[in-house]
């Protein structure tokens, strides 16, 4: 007797197509080294994406070399990252991971991580004060490393709580946790990076904090907090 086959959820994949449906395909990502994936991440937290894409330019232009960014008083890297959000506490938390960096490495450069596994690359990152799972997620899946995550932001996190994904309670890295589960083994990389961006739109265009535009849901059916709240 054949036993029966596991039961697959394929919700992950019918929110994909629906969004692709709905927003099309996104654009390509600018892929960037880990190192000014890691920069850029933790700047870009609670930061509009044009902003966090100024600033990561501007300081690229200001100061020349990361080892320049590193060697900077943190006034002067605080008033380069004005523009984005809390740029107290990141001025002095990105220039003591740069330092650390450094200190444990030899040099100012990532590009090391990519012989180890990835469960250990994220531990790695993890280490440092304002790097969290987020930040994690963002450096081996966006970055060279290209390393299968799902990056949750705040956009990703309410938008898979109203659909029942996860608990109201959940965090990044059990949301994360969660949606590796239920995605395909055979979503690369690339395609979970697509997902999160789509996902990170539809938080921003209709499935919005205060004011979720429901009636214009290519997921509406599907979504408990919509058709069946």
């Amino acid at each position: 007797m054949l036993a029966a086959p596991l039961f697959t959820d394929t919700r992950l994949e019918e929110i994909h197509r629906r969004l692709v449906e709905y927003y099309g395909r996104p654009p390509e990502r600018e892929v960037w080294d880990p190192l000014k994936q890691f920069i850029y991440s933790m700047l870009s937290s609670r930061t509009k994406t044009e902003i966090s894409l100024e600033v990561i330019d501007d300081l690229e232009e200001r100061f020349g070399s990361w080892e320049n960014l590193r060697n900077a008083s943190i006034p002067e890297i605080e008033d380069a990252i004005r523009a984005v959000t809390f740029p107290e506490p990141k001025a002095i938390n990105l220039k003591a991971a740069l330092e650390q960096i450094t200190q444990r490495c030899g040099s100012l450069s990532l590009d090391f991580l990519k012989g180890y596994r990835t469960e250990k690359i994220r531990l790695w990152l993890e280490r440092f004060d304002g790097v969290g799972v987020k930040t994690s997620a963002a450096v081996v899946n966006f970055s060279t490393l290209r390393r299968r995550a799902i990056c949750v932001d705040s956009h990703h996190l309410r938008v898979t709580q109203r659909l029942g994904f996860v608990g109201k309670s959940a965090d990044a890295r059990e949301t994360e946790s969660r949606l590796m589960e239920m995605a395909p083994a055979e979503w690369s990389p690339e395609m979970l990076d697509e997902h999160h961006t789509l996902i990170k739109l539809h938080g921003q265009q209709v499935c919005t904090k205060n004011h979720p535009k429901c009636h214009a849901c290519p997921v509406f059916d599907v979504c408990p907090a919509g058709a069946g709240g």
